[in-house]
């Protein structure tokens, strides 16, 4: 049976990969010039045009992974399935619209995301609000325009109940499971998340509620007519890139409907699986580079196997399959990014060599967190030979590390570096550290560039802060004689 998503089909483009002198993505690579290229686009020129540092993004390439993701649920899952783009990862406006155009649903955190989201038309029955502590306004908001709410504090329903009887409307709930994950109990987590095994690292995390709350909110909201139970709900995060270790705990969710069926006789029509599934490269990418490569998981690779594992619960508890929905963020607006950086001082010392760029930390939180975390390419000869070791870094009063030890070809000042599949959680993450202005974005289709982020000024730094008149009349005053 075909799944069940929401296609805008006469808007949404067929895409054909493009063949560079050498591939980084479908539509990212090295054109016939030997520069690098996001589409039909060279990256040197579009920093000529735009300025620098710059964050590029392929809308194609967008499109591109979020149906290989898309297809492959298709392919592998009997029942029907519906794709909810994390707006986390990237919630720039026009990326949400591209995501509408392909049928995508939508995860929001916080009354912004949402208002985002709904600014930018997304259909608000593929949308689900999720957060640990949700504000009255963004319940109230949710709740007017019927998005599903997915519960995560015990007091949420009767806030919930208290909404929609002041609007006179009805709300769709789900409730965010704190599953046990016993069998990912001696499974090693990724770092990013904290020493531990993934059941430890679940297992410390704020999300979640027990079995016991999970049957005692299903109980009241049963009896509550302003209610509808619609899903339970969960997600693993970016803890591991084995497929297997998300197939079973999209199994521990059957397992959990099973349990709440017989306590409370209702069973869950839909799960969502949550997101922090991974891509690999050739080249290498994550902490590092060392973690997302050519074995990392494909999109099929996670269908097939937590198809199979939810069939296998269902068939073991007499369970009916249920909806299926899955939360990607990064692994979708990833690869679709590029953030172009300018070389400044280089410094040469007696063990090490730094290379400065305009790009910082400030703009890729995760180099520093998270220690090398995108691989870079120089823009203009990217395939040059790679001699040298250097440090890239960023202008920032702190180490601001983008890149340690990295091979590269020698650079001077003026010449362009590149850093690869840096679409999710950047502009987002994006800080302020030292007044440093947020870079413009450009969207890229074809050979077509357009801003879709304007390039932070100096007003817009200043424009946030107010100085009581008390010090203004201090610092302005005359000075004694």
């Amino acid at each position: 049976m075909a799944t069940a998503m929401k296609e805008n089909t006469a808007e949404a483009p067929t895409l054909t990969p493009i063949k560079y002198k050498e591939n980084y993505g479908e539509f990212v690579g090295v054109g016939e010039n030997g520069n690098l290229w996001v589409d039909g686009c060279d990256v040197a020129e579009l920093v000529k045009e735009f300025g620098s540092p710059l964050f590029i993004i392929s809308e194609n390439q967008f499109r591109y992974t979020f149906r290989q993701f898309r297809d492959a649920f298709r392919k592998h899952y009997p029942g029907e399935s519906e794709i909810l783009f994390a707006n986390k990862s990237n919630n720039g406006i026009a990326y949400r619209h591209i995501m509408n155009q392909e049928g995508a649903g939508g995860d929001c955190f916080g009354v912004n995301e949402l208002y985002l989201s709904l600014l930018a038309g997304t259909d608000p029955s593929t949308l689900v609000l999720n957060g640990s502590n949700k504000q009255d306004e963004e319940l109230e908001m949710a709740v007017a325009n019927g998005l599903c709410i997915n519960i995560d504090a015990m007091d949420e329903l009767d806030r919930i109940d208290a909404v929609c009887k002041a609007q006179g409307k009805d709300a769709n709930i789900g409730i965010r499971l704190k599953l046990d994950l016993d069998p990912l109990a001696d499974r090693e987590g990724v770092a990013m998340h904290g020493p531990g095994t993934l059941k430890e690292q679940s297992d410390s995390t704020k999300w979640g509620m027990s079995r016991a709350q999970t049957v005692e909110i299903v109980k009241r909201a049963l009896e509550m007519p302003h209610i509808h139970l619609m899903e339970t709900h969960f997600h693993l995060s970016r803890m591991s890139n084995e497929a297997m270790d998300f197939a079973i705990m999209a199994r521990e969710m059957i397992t959990w409907s099973g349990y709440i069926r017989d306590n409370t006789g209702w069973t869950p029509p839909c799960i969502d699986i949550g997101g922090g599934w991974t891509f690999g490269k050739w080249y290498g990418t994550g902490p590092r580079n060392q973690i997302d490569g050519d074995n990392a998981p494909t999109p099929d690779d996670y269908a097939k196997l937590c198809t199979q594992e939810i069939q296998a619960e269902c068939e073991k508890l007499d369970l009916p399959l249920p909806k299926l929905r899955l939360e990607p963020g990064r692994s979708l607006s990833g690869p679709s990014g590029v953030a172009v950086g300018t070389v400044g001082a280089v410094k040469q010392g007696e063990k090490k060599k730094w290379v400065n760029l305009d790009l910082s930390t400030n703009h890729l939180s995760w180099s520093s967190a998270l220690n090398w975390y995108y691989h870079p390419v120089p823009v203009v000869d990217a395939m040059a030979e790679r001699t040298e070791t250097v440090d890239l870094v960023g202008p920032l009063c702190n180490s601001d590390e983008l890149g340690q030890h990295v091979e590269m070809p020698p650079l001077v000042r003026g010449d362009l570096v590149a850093f690869l599949d840096t679409g999710g959680y950047t502009e987002p993450c994006a800080a302020r550290y030292n007044a440093q202005l947020l870079p413009a974005t450009v969207l890229v289709r074809g050979d077509a560039a357009e801003v879709t982020s304007v390039r932070e000024q100096q007003q817009d730094i200043v424009g946030r802060f107010r100085v009581p008149p008390r010090l203004l009349a201090s610092s302005f005053a005359n000075p004694k004689s």
